[in-house]
């Protein structure tokens, strides 16, 4: 059954508030990682405020988890109940250093299916349905719990792992699949190689995409172009980590524009640099408490994604759940500055989908002493002239006001990803 939601914002911080106790309670003093760092700020279960919370706790990073596990292999301290109690294990991408491996209870699994079956229910999807899930079931937690979340809603849930990308395709129109769960990355592979194989996407019965794992879903070109090459479909955006689980919702009333499920984290953003909050309608950090997640918690986790409150409030939707506009801009450790500009990868995906005929695509950072550039190089859609290469700098200049170099390459010359894609060189 859904869950009820908060009819104001206050009646969410009591329930967050509630939560945030109970998480307390469970962690100190069983939970060795913690009991150190919570201990030493005086933070536990008789916190009385929200406001005290923020002022006193201190935050977590990613630095320190990364340490814990090298200091207490292979799972880190973070644990609050003995071993015996852990039925899952999965780990990070390790997309930003090495990967960290997390454990779950029975309970914690449960918490993170409720939430993504929130997600679900705000996509639309219900027992009705037939969810394809285009990817391959390695040690990533986020598609194991959509697909199990898949299976709690009573819908078909089918898996495509193991399969290559011809294969899936003729498993979506073989099974009727009417919702596809991918990257927005791998939504644009299978397009791309429904082409190459004479098949109508016209045809296809996929009726929503729900996305996740980069930002593409909530950047306007790519969402465009993934509505174009599967014609007909809604795009769902969505996004979550394996070290908290799955936090935002799409809003059912705005593209571009994600919620965080707020009666199952505590969101905050701070400034990147002064951890100072920022205000509505400032870029700043965002920073997670998993309220449910007691067995390996974060409590105020710095995430490393850079997002946007909305200044409204509550959203034109009805809900009170923290809005970010533009949804995840990217990630403070992904930006790079070339000649005094501050580049974020989703800005370069939105100029170069924005510019159309870009078939897949590839930027390299190289540094020289103190100098960084940029360049990028580019699989035409079709046959070109280099008519492509002029308009795709053009657009650069005009966005970024900076000179990139633009190369085509052949067809096929660049690879293909299935999971989180990984176009950014940086020498």
């Amino acid at each position: 059954m859904p869950r009820m939601r908060a009819n104001s914002r206050d009646e969410l911080n009591r329930i967050q508030l509630a939560k945030l106790r109970e998480l307390l309670a469970a962690v100190r003093p069983d939970n060795a990682f913690y009991e150190t760092k919570l201990g030493q700020s005086g933070t536990d279960d008789s916190v009385v405020s929200l406001a005290e919370y923020r002022a006193n706790c201190p935050f977590t990073t990613k630095l320190e988890l990364s340490a814990d596990h090298a200091t207490n292999p292979p799972h880190g301290s973070n644990l609050t109940f003995p071993p015996g109690h852990y039925t899952r294990v999965h780990q990070t991408s390790g997309t930003s250093g090495a990967p960290l491996r997390w454990l779950d209870t029975p309970e914690n699994w449960q918490w993170m299916i409720d939430n993504w079956c929130d997600i679900f229910r705000a996509a639309g999807v219900s027992s009705a349905d037939r969810i394809f899930f285009a990817f391959s079931f390695g040690p990533f937690i986020g598609f194991w719990l959509a697909f199990e979340a898949g299976e709690a809603l009573g819908a078909l849930s089918i898996p495509g792992g193991g399969l290559s990308s011809a294969t899936r395709l003729r498993a979506i129109f073989t099974h009727d699949a009417n919702v596809l769960c991918c990257t927005p990355t791998y939504a644009l592979r299978l397009a791309e190689v429904a082409k190459e194989e004479g098949v109508d996407l016209t045809k296809s019965p996929v009726r929503t995409i729900v996305v996740a794992g980069e930002p593409g879903g909530s950047i306007p070109a790519t969402r465009a172009r993934l509505k174009e090459a599967w014609p007909g479909v809604e795009v769902f955006d969505h996004h979550g980590m394996t070290e908290v689980g799955p936090v935002t919702y799409q809003c059912p009333a705005q593209t571009g524009v994600l919620h965080v499920l707020e009666e199952a984290y505590l969101p905050e953003i701070i400034h990147p640099e002064s951890a100072e909050p920022v205000a509505a309608g400032e870029t700043g950090e965002l920073v997670l408490t998993t309220l449910g997640r007691h067995g390996s918690p974060l409590i105020r986790y710095r995430t490393g994604d850079l997002v946007v409150a909305a200044v409204k409030s509550p959203c034109c939707c009805g809900s009170h759940d923290l809005a970010l506009q533009g949804g995840i801009l990217g990630r403070a450790d992904d930006m790079v500055v070339v000649r005094g500009v501050n580049i974020y990868p989703s800005a370069v995906e939105e100029i170069l989908h924005g510019t159309g005929g870009v078939a897949e695509y590839r930027v390299n950072i190289s540094r020289n002493d103190a100098l960084v550039e940029m360049s990028v190089e580019v699989e035409p859609e079709d046959g070109d002239d280099g008519a492509l290469a002029k308009r795709l700098a053009k657009a650069f200049q005009q966005s970024l006001s900076l000179r990139v170099p633009v190369k085509l390459v052949e067809p096929g010359a660049l690879p293909r990803f299935e999971l989180k894609a990984r176009r950014w060189i940086v020498d």
